[in-house]
């Protein structure tokens, strides 16, 4: 009798992963390989079993029972199943998902983030998810309450030549910076239950004939003219017959903000997005009605414009600048105060100035609070009379002329300059070669030399270092 697969133990094994059951099942292809596998579940399988007598006492149901905590709907042990498809702990039931009827499906759609893998979506009456294709059972991690999601956005994808967009989903808590905080030694680690962003790509065309499926699929055809259209129609009523009013599906708009950039695959189109780091990664900020989204690799990063306190430049060189975003956020929670982009390109700030900082109010604080507070003294002084030349501050005047008709940034980059250059003199000025004799006279004028000279009697020691300090100033 040839070999077969021991499906229920693999199925005990793997229902949280069935893309990896659906690949074990086409892999078994010949005896050794049946058996393989069927080593590799018994014994995944012997170890979950002991792992779960050890983290519980023993009850009168036994230790099969134990086995069956091992479900895929489960995220931890405590949680219960809420009203909405969620858990007290923060995750989803995805038993709650499966038991709904599917109102549509849309086959063979790319997803980037949490997965990069090929899904169907399909949306129920309570939830978005995506599965393996041929699977009936949601992927964990991939499911969303309509009543979780809080934006959604309708972004192009750069740099590509044919003309695809990104839907953007964020649920819940799954979009701020967060601090990277280090278990203490020991310490259990803990599973995440926050979802997180969910990311796919549809392209400009119109759906493949059979592509679309659920109790829905009619009345789709009538929105189906192309992805997008099919998308938006399902997103936007979906949300509406959950309840969730505050979700509405965002798109970028070129007339709103774009890049001066020219694009070069798409050199006819406006580039809605700009170019930036967040650490070592390379991504794109897109400047929305609604705040500030960066993606489009994880973590996915959105800055709510009520979020935001103020925008700073820094960094600022001969054709890079840095974007600082301060976020009002909790003091006592997880959540960065501060997030920094780097790397855009000079030429955009003037867009991202005008077209959104000002445009929303934001506070621009490109200038650091020490040339503020300077700057601040220089025209308070320019009232109290001639105390500004004995104090070295009345060239606040000479410093309005200088700037006067700059931008912004241009104003950033001549004071930081001019920062360096106060810090280069001040360096000379601490600088005294004649530090081992009399140094009290170096850096004194001639006429206080000659004074010195004829007071002391002209010592030779003494007037030859007067002498080297003034000559030093003199060259400076």
């Amino acid at each position: 009798m040839p070999a077969k697969l021991n499906v229920e133990t693999l199925q005990s094994v793997f229902q949280t992963r069935p893309d990896i059951l659906a690949g074990i099942q086409e892999a078994a292809d010949t005896p050794a390989r049946v058996g393989l596998f069927n080593e590799i579940a018994s014994f995944v399988y012997e170890r979950i079993a002991t792992a779960s007598d050890h983290g519980s006492t023993q009850d009168d149901d036994g230790p099969a029972a134990k086995r069956r905590r091992v479900d895929i709907a489960q995220v931890q042990p405590s949680q219960q199943t809420q009203s909405n498809g969620s858990t007290a702990g923060g995750g989803v039931s995805l038993d709650a998902a499966t038991s709904e009827q599917v109102l549509l499906e849309v086959r063979d759609i790319s997803a980037s983030a949490p997965q990069r893998k090929k899904y169907d979506v399909c949306f129920t009456k309570n939830f978005l998810y995506a599965r393996v294709s041929g699977s009936s059972t949601p992927v964990q991690g991939i499911v969303y309450p309509w009543k979780e999601i809080e934006h959604i956005f309708y972004l192009p994808v750069p740099e590509k030549s044919t003309v695809q967009h990104n839907y953007v989903v964020l649920p819940r808590n799954s979009y701020l910076p967060t601090r990277t905080a280090k278990p203490a030694a020991g310490a259990a680690p803990t599973s995440p239950t926050a979802l997180e962003p969910f990311v796919f790509t549809v392209p400009g065309a119109a759906p493949k004939p059979g592509s679309i499926g659920g109790a829905s699929a009619k009345t789709a055809e009538a929105v189906s003219d192309s992805y997008s259209t099919l998308f938006h129609w399902a997103l936007a009523t979906s949300l509406k017959s959950a309840g969730n009013h505050s979700c509405s599906i965002v798109a970028s708009d070129p007339k709103l903000f774009h890049s001066v950039t020219r694009q070069a695959h798409r050199p006819t189109e406006k580039a809605v997005h700009v170019k930036a780091f967040r650490g070592s990664k390379d991504g794109y900020l897109f400047f929305l009605p609604t705040g500030i989204l960066w993606g489009f690799k994880k973590p996915i990063v959105f800055l709510p414009l009520d979020r935001i306190v103020a925008l700073s430049f820094t960094s600022v060189l001969a054709r890079t600048f840095n974007l600082v975003v301060e976020l009002d956020v909790d003091e006592s929670g997880n959540v960065e105060k501060e997030i920094e982009f780097g790397m855009l390109d000079k030429e955009d700030f003037e867009g991202i100035n005008a077209n959104y900082v000002q445009r929303h109010g934001l506070a621009d604080k490109s200038m650091a609070e020490k040339r503020k507070a300077k700057r601040e003294l220089a025209e308070n002084n320019k009232t109290t009379g001639g105390e500004d030349d004995a104090d070295g501050t009345g060239k606040g005047e000479a410093e309005n002329a200088q700037t006067a008709g700059m931008t912004e940034l241009e104003k950033a980059q001549w004071e930081a300059e001019q920062r360096l250059q106060d810090e280069e003199d001040e360096d000379e000025e601490d600088y005294n070669p004649g530090s081992e004799g009399e140094s009290e006279g170096s850096g004194t004028s001639s006429e206080e030399e000659d004074d010195d000279e004829d007071a002391e009697g002209g010592e030779d020691d003494d007037d030859d270092e007067n002498d080297l300090d003034g000559e030093g100033m003199d060259e400076d």
